[in-house]
């Protein structure tokens, strides 16, 4: 199945959050890494700055006050800014230092004042203070002359520089850069989010899925605690209304279709592990049972079962069901009823390394035509497609399939192919159940409601 073409409602925005939430640790390295790379190569390429600076203000000579005019101090500001960058007093410095002093010399005035701000940068912080204590010591020898009524008084004397005064720069610019670090990752993310071929949200599945949507179930947390169940089933108190009533719709659609085409056993799969089939399947059947029906549950998955687990069933001196199919024990003397549940159960009680050693289509085919004359339905949970090949034999023994998609979790494509599997062993197809999505936040929970791509390719795929 080629895909439809990106489409911005097919996105889940809580899913984008969730995915990057759970991918913050790539941001954080992202942003670490973008640190110490810019920090790396600043200190090899960059040299550092250090400047000395004093506080000046222009006063009149013999007195102490400054001049009354900011105007004219304002102008004397400049000719003395003139003064300590000419040559001659740079002449002067050296002289005076004994050496080649290394260093920019710049007088700003400040604005609206009589001050100025005499500042030296240089690549060694004691030639910087060497140069700015020179300068103004040797200042009125260059300037003497020209403004014999004018004087320069020290406000704030210079300090030697303790760091680098152009790191605010850096620092500006290695934040500006590992923001951009972070966003690009981010954008990555957000990117292979969109373009994973998952099942995303609800219209995604209409469109992309190849079947039904008999209905969707919502993401239920599981509630831990003590003589608490974990597992999300109707007959736990713990449930939510919503999830209980999901379920129970899902399992009277199925019903009514089952119904409709004179069908007694169901097959619930899905493509992958943890897409929570185990969970629909036995949903179903407690819900099939609140109507008075005599439903059996039959755990067919041989490698990972889980049934008895969800109803916590004690596994001592139990007969599972491939006791009944390798060592011809007797099926109904493996039942198990739960009067609680008001349900039998045949479960599989051990795991098994290689099923294919005692699955067997003549004896699995009989035990299905035994169990539709004992029952009015019969759920059978079996592994995932993509784990093993025991999906594949029980659909050839059972009257319907029902597959379980995960919100973003298998792919499309794989799921897609299933349902070709499905229709080529001329079995019937009840459709998909979305189970565990999450609600969106722009959205309330509303029942799905199915769509116009969903009921075309329903429809194909009856007709032939």
């Amino acid at each position: 199945m080629k895909r439809e073409g990106f489409r911005l409602d097919e996105l889940s925005y809580r899913g984008i959050c969730m995915e990057l939430l759970r991918n913050i640790w790539m941001l954080l390295l992202t942003a670490l890494s973008v640190w110490l790379g810019v920090t790396g190569v600043y200190n090899l390429i960059h040299q550092p700055q250090y400047t000395a600076e004093a506080t000046l203000v222009v006063s009149e000579k013999g007195n102490a006050g400054s001049y009354s005019s900011l105007a004219i101090s304002s102008e004397m500001a400049d000719v003395f800014s003139q003064v300590f960058q000419s040559d001659a007093l740079r002449k002067k410095i050296v002289e005076d230092a004994g050496e080649n002093v290394e260093g920019t010399i710049t007088c700003t005035p400040i604005s609206e004042t009589n001050l100025l701000v005499l500042s030296v940068s240089s690549l060694d912080p004691r030639q910087a203070y060497i140069f700015i204590n020179s300068a103004l010591k040797n200042y009125e020898d260059v300037a003497g002359e020209v403004f014999a009524n004018a004087a320069l008084q020290i406000v704030q004397e210079p300090q030697v520089p303790s760091s680098p005064s152009d790191s605010s720069r850096f620092q500006k610019y290695r934040f500006i850069l590992t923001g951009f670090g972070v966003l690009g990752m981010a954008v990555l993310l957000i990117l292979l989010y969109a373009f994973r071929f998952t099942v995303k949200n609800r219209i995604s599945a209409e469109r992309q899925l190849d079947g039904t949507i008999q209905g969707l179930i919502p993401y239920e947390k599981k509630v831990k605690g003590k003589n608490i169940k974990e597992a999300l089933i109707l007959s736990s108190p713990t449930v939510s209304m919503n999830f209980a009533e999901a379920s129970r719709r899902i399992s009277s659609r199925l019903e009514y279709r089952m119904q409709r085409k004179n069908q007694r056993v169901l097959l619930v799969t899905s493509i992958s592990e943890n897409e929570g089939k185990s969970t629909v399947a036995a949903n179903i059947a407690l819900a099939m049972a609140e109507k008075r029906k005599k439903v059996l549950l039959v755990d067919g998955d041989f490698q990972k079962p889980a049934q008895y687990h969800i109803f916590e069933e004690e596994k001592k001196e139990k007969i599972s069901l491939s006791d009944v199919l390798s060592e011809g024990e007797n099926w109904k003397k493996a039942c198990v009823p739960n009067l609680k549940c008001r349900i039998v159960e045949l479960f599989q009680y051990k795991g098994i390394s290689n099923p294919a050693d005692i699955v067997d289509l003549a004896s699995m085919k009989q035990l299905t035509k035994e169990w539709k004359e004992e029952f009015d339905y019969v759920i059978v949970d079996c592994s995932p497609t993509a784990v093993s090949t025991n999906a594949e034999i029980w659909m050839q023994v059972v009257d319907t399939v029902l597959l379980v998609v995960r919100q973003d979790w298998s792919d499309i494509r794989v799921i897609n192919d299933t349902v070709d599997l499905i229709w080529e062993s001329s079995r019937d197809f009840s459709g998909f159940v979305l189970n565990a999505f999450q609600n969106e936040w722009n959205s309330f929970n509303q029942e799905y409601r199915y769509g116009r791509y969903g009921k075309e390719k329903h429809q194909l795929k009856e007709r032939g």
